[in-house]
């Protein structure tokens, strides 16, 4: 019988929580799910709700903790004289890297294992099957769980904070994207030409490959001085149509930045 206590309810508990059951069922696993969580959420067919934090964790084999990052070392203390000194304490926050190795050093303190969890797609249409990396001294055994319910883990090292950092560093140009997308489609929106860009950015996308995404850093060294007063305009074209411009005002700090101290190393094709 394998005991996980979840910590936090919340969609990615759930939805993982409820994958986890329905493929033990489905293989004949013994498995067990205990949930904690303070608020007032729904509690998940087949996951045994608890009323403190310690009787979610008493004789588990490992713990989940679902928490965001504000809350991950909060969540990690709760009932941390409670998780046996056998269990894997997995933390899936999306943290910083010191923020995981603080949390490892705490765990080590207690005498359990940790792990960093780094989800690398939306868990909702995902689940189970949501590919994560880890990272610490818990990495590899909890990658023969999850990989024998059939998550697509790869296990980056045995010290907290790696697979942390990775997504992160990741993050800065899928979440940046996003909001370089959202301000350009505002101001195409004042403008009325919200169609033709946007099909245009749809036909930029499409035919992206390595080749012209690595063109785009090293072109920007080339023709920094020339695309630093692209986006200057850039910015006043924002301002004149009523968006105020802050994806594109770093854009044009970081092509200053560009053309003073040149670009970051970048690996060759």
């Amino acid at each position: 019988m394998i005991h996980i206590a979840i910590f936090g309810l919340g969609e990615a508990g759930t939805l993982i929580g409820l994958d986890l059951l329905s493929v033990s069922k489905a293989n004949g696993k013994e498995l067990q799910l205990f949930g904690y969580d303070p608020a007032e959420v729904a509690t998940p067919d087949g996951v045994v709700r608890t009323t403190t934090p310690e009787e979610a964790v008493e004789n588990a084999d490992y713990v989940f903790s679902f928490t965001g990052s504000v809350d991950a070392t909060t969540a990690l203390n709760q009932a941390i004289s409670s998780v046996p000194t056998t269990a894997i304490y997995a933390d899936f926050a999306s943290a910083s890297a010191g923020l995981k190795r603080q949390l490892h050093s705490t765990a080590s303190g207690a005498g359990f294992k940790f792990c960093d969890v780094a989800l690398m797609a939306m868990v909702p249409g995902n689940g189970i099957k949501t590919p994560a990396m880890l990272s610490g001294n818990g990495a590899s055994e909890l990658s023969e769980l999850l990989g024998g319910f059939g998550m697509p883990v790869q296990v980056v090292s045995d010290k907290a904070g790696d697979a942390a950092e990775r997504k992160l560093l990741r993050s800065v140009v899928i979440k940046g994207l996003s909001g370089l997308l959202i301000e350009a489609m505002e101001g195409a929106n004042k403008a009325g030409c919200e169609a033709w860009l946007w099909q245009n950015l749809v036909d930029q996308f499409a035919v992206m490959d390595k080749n012209m995404l690595q063109r785009l850093v090293t072109g920007t060294g080339i023709h920094a001085e020339r695309r630093y007063h692209e986006m200057v305009a850039s910015a006043e074209q924002l301002i004149e149509l009523g968006v105020e411009p802050l994806m594109t005002q770093s854009t044009v700090a970081n092509l200053d930045k560009v053309k003073r101290e040149g670009l970051p190393d970048v690996p060759s094709i």
